[in-house]
C-alpha cells in the first residue's frame, strides 16, 4: 500500500442495511421480477454498490450486514433492545440474503452474523486494520450515528454517502459536544429511542455534555457523585439522586451502545479480516448473469445492472 502522512490509504467499511432499507422504502426505486416478485431492495442496493464503486474507486472495501435482530447478544442483555423493530417478511428476507450474495459477485468481501450486529463487524474490522498498520484511514459508509465512536484518528470519518456528509472527529465534538470515544457514555446518559436504550431519565444532551466534560465517562461520574451537585448546571442539586437511582440503567445503556471491536477468531469469520482480505476484486460477469437470471430480473432492469457493472470491470 502506497501512503503518505497527508494522504493515507483509505479502507471503506460499508453498513449495508442502511442502503438496503433506503431502497426498500424509497418511492423512487421500483423493481419486480418477471413473475411480479418485489425486488426493489435488491435492485436499489445493487445499483448503489455499482455507483459507489464507479465514483469512489476504492482499493479496499468490506461490507457488513445485519441479521441479529432479536437473536443477538444485546437482546440477551436487554429484551427491550430494538423491540420497536419487526422481523423482515418472507420477501424481504429473501432480498436481504440476495444482497449479501451480490457483494461477492461484485468482488467485495462481506459478512453477516446472528450474534453480532453490523456495527460490531465494522468495529472489529477497523480494529484489525489499525493493528496491522497506522498508515490507513477508516471511512465508515453509514448514517448511523452510533458508529461515530469508531473514529480514532483525524483521518477517520463517518460518511453518509447518500447525503454526501462526512463527519470527522471534530465534527462529532461540534455536533454532540463529546469526543467519539465518549459517545457510548453520552448514549448511556441520554439514551437512544431509535434502539430502545433508556439512558437516565431527566438527563438530556445539555446535562450529559456537562457531566462528561467534567468527569469524562459514566464510570467517572459515579466515582464522583458527591461532586455532581456542585456543578454550575440547572438542576444540579437533584442530579446525584437521579443518577444514583438509575445507575443500573446508565451502565446497561452504555454497554448496549458500545460496539464490540475484539470478536474472537474462534467465533466469527469477520474476526480474521486483514487488509489483504479487504482488497476489492473484479466482478464476476458470468456469475452476475446467472444471479440475475436466478432471481428473474426483467430485461430492462437486468440490462441496466449488467451495463453499470461493465463500467467498473
Amino acid at each position: 500500500m502506497t501512503t503518505t502522512a497527508d494522504q493515507p490509504e483509505i479502507v471503506y467499511l460499508l453498513d449495508a442495511s442502511i442502503y438496503i432499507f433506503q431502497s426498500h422504502f424509497s418511492p423512487y426505486v421500483e423493481c419486480r421480477s418477471t413473475e411480479g416478485t418485489e425486488l426493489s431492495a435488491l435492485y436499489g442496493f445493487t445499483l448503489f454498490l455499482l455507483q459507489f464503486l464507479r465514483r469512489v474507486k476504492p482499493t479496499h472495501l468490506a461490507v457488513a450486514h445485519d441479521a441479529s435482530l432479536f437473536c443477538g447478544f444485546r437482546h440477551e442483555l436487554s429484551p427491550d433492545y430494538k423491540s420497536n423493530r419487526e422481523l423482515p417478511d418472507e420477501n424481504l428476507a429473501m432480498q436481504l440474503q440476495a444482497c449479501s450474495e451480490i457483494c461477492g459477485i461484485l468482488g467485495l468481501i462481506s459478512f453477516v452474523s446472528k450474534v453480532y450486529e453490523a456495527d460490531d463487524i465494522i468495529g472489529t474490522m477497523a480494529s484489525n486494520v489499525r493493528q496491522e498498520t497506522k498508515a490507513c484511514a477508516i471511512h465508515i459508509v453509514s448514517r448511523d450515528k452510533d458508529l461515530a465512536q469508531l473514529l480514532v484518528s483525524k483521518q477517520d470519518c463517518l460518511w453518509d454517502y447518500s447525503g454526501n456528509v462526512k463527519r470527522f472527529r471534530n465534527d462529532i465534538l461540534n455536533d454532540y459536544g463529546v469526543w467519539p470515544e465518549q459517545f457510548t457514555d453520552y448514549l448511556g446518559l441520554v439514551g437512544d429511542s431509535v434502539d430502545c436504550i433508556s439512558g437516565v431519565p431527566g438527563v438530556g444532551p445539555v446535562k450529559a455534555r456537562a457531566l462528561l466534560e467534567e468527569f469524562g465517562s459514566v464510570e467517572g461520574i459515579y466515582r464522583n457523585l458527591d461532586k455532581v451537585g456542585a456543578l454550575s448546571l440547572r438542576g444540579a442539586t437533584r442530579l446525584p439522586a437521579i443518577l444514583a437511582a438509575n445507575r443500573e440503567s446508565a451502565e446497561l445503556s452504555k454497554l448496549l451502545a458500545t460496539i464490540v471491536c475484539d470478536v474472537s477468531d474462534d467465533d466469527e469469520a469477520f474476526a480474521n479480516t486483514s487488509l489483504e482480505t479487504m482488497v476489492r476484486g473484479r466482478p464476476d460477469m458470468k456469475g452476475l448473469e446467472s444471479f440475475l437470471t436466478e432471481y428473474n430480473f426483467a430485461g430492462r432492469d437486468l440490462d441496466h445492472i449488467l451495463s453499470q457493472t461493465r463500467q467498473i470491470v
